[in-house]
């Protein structure tokens, strides 16, 4: 699908800016078994995992000085909510699909079921480390898909990310409910400057008051958090040809043949 193509999607949408702005500039291969985020360079294909993603999202959120950031007492577990926070997406990577036309499936095709099974399995897998890291990743479930609430069908997914969330919290103390959502800001805007950069994305987007957009290599954010810093950003990405694929296994094959690149760029204010 073309950055045209999602931006239609998005115009009809009628959802949060959040969930809005990802289906918008986020091209991601996804089926029963498989995502990745997938982009466009000429007659080609990067495909890049959802955990690289997540991994680029916590080494650019670790340069923010702004905000209190580097002062704030559970940092450490902030960054480790950005960078586990599409970990369960590990097994998803695994296998590749293709449509019946024989290109790739995208966002706007996952099945609802994938989505479900996805983020609770994240959640424990981040609870593991530490409950407030895995409070963190239900939140941004919950804000990613807000725009579904009004479909019944999401029911139990919102019932169960709740439940996860709140337990999670529980476990933290009387003070997490109170900052969870101050320091949830540090991880959408981490997600947002990974994935523009990922993508290639280069329409403003807003995270917090400030404008991330990329330009060129460079992601720019403003207000500048990183006190006038430039922070490398870095990500590998496989290249296959932008073409339809005879079967799952063709494109599955083509993946694993594909040459590793590296991606590199920076963050600035």
């Amino acid at each position: 699908m073309s950055s045209g193509e999602f931006s239609q999607t998005v115009e009809q949408d009628n959802g949060s800016d959040y969930a809005a702005s990802i289906l918008c500039f986020v091209t991601i291969l996804a089926a029963a078994d498989e995502t990745m985020i997938i982009r466009r360079d000429q007659d080609t294909l990067l495909f890049i995992t959802q955990p690289d993603h997540a991994r680029l999202a916590a080494e650019a959120i670790a340069a923010w000085c702004a905000d209190g950031f580097q002062a704030n007492p559970r940092r450490e577990l902030i960054l480790l909510a950005v960078r586990e926070h599409d970990n369960g997406w590990l097994e998803e990577d695994a296998a590749t699909h293709v449509g019946p036309d024989g290109t790739p499936l995208d966002f706007v095709n996952v099945p609802a079921h994938v989505r479900h099974r996805i983020w609770p399995r994240a959640v424990d897998r981040v609870a593991v480390e530490h409950p407030y890291a895995a409070a963190l990743v239900a939140q941004h479930a919950l804000t990613i898909y807000v725009q579904m609430q009004a479909d019944r069908a999401w029911d139990p997914f919102f019932t169960t990310m709740a439940a996860r969330r709140a337990s999670m919290l529980d476990r933290c103390g009387n003070d997490a409910a109170r900052t969870i959502d101050a320091d949830y800001a540090f991880l959408n805007a981490a997600d947002r400057m990974s994935l523009a950069f990922c993508t290639g994305w280069g329409q403003a987007l807003e995270s917090g008051g400030r404008q991330i957009i990329l330009a060129g290599r460079t992601v720019r954010v403003s207000p500048d958090p990183f006190c006038g810093a430039r922070v490398p950003l870095q990500v590998t990405a496989r290249r296959a040809p932008d073409r339809r694929f005879a079967s799952n296994a063709e494109l599955r094959a083509a993946l694993d043949a594909a040459p590793i690149e590296l991606l590199a760029g920076d963050a600035a204010g």
